[in-house]
């Protein structure tokens, strides 16, 4: 048995269903919300590759590498926000941090 297309498209649908879920179910921890929307972006790029492979095409896969670019700063720009509301808040609860409203 060969994985199809099919495989990889639900394979990706599964991932992105599980951090849509992770955002709605938790939106008390930030780092849980970094996390899942870094699977999601994670299953975009599943996606991406397997259409890539399939049409034989290599634009797919050169765009995944952009999109990771994109998430490593998004995920170190968030980090480092997180950090700095730490030491100023001593907590990382979403509902305690409301200084960020403008």
């Amino acid at each position: 048995m060969s994985l199809t297309l099919g495989h990889f498209l639900s394979l990706g649908a599964m991932l992105f269903a599980m951090s849509v879920i992770g955002i709605f179910l938790n939106r008390k921890n930030l780092i849980v919300l970094l996390m899942a929307i870094e699977l999601m972006l994670l299953a975009v790029n599943t996606n991406f590759v397997a259409f890539s492979h399939y049409m034989g095409d290599m634009h797919g896969q050169i765009f995944v590498f952009f999109i990771l670019t994109v998430a490593a700063a998004e995920s170190a720009i968030g980090l480092a926000i997180l950090v700095l509301l730490f030491r100023n808040k001593s907590s990382i609860n979403i509902d305690e941090l409301n200084t960020l409203k403008g």
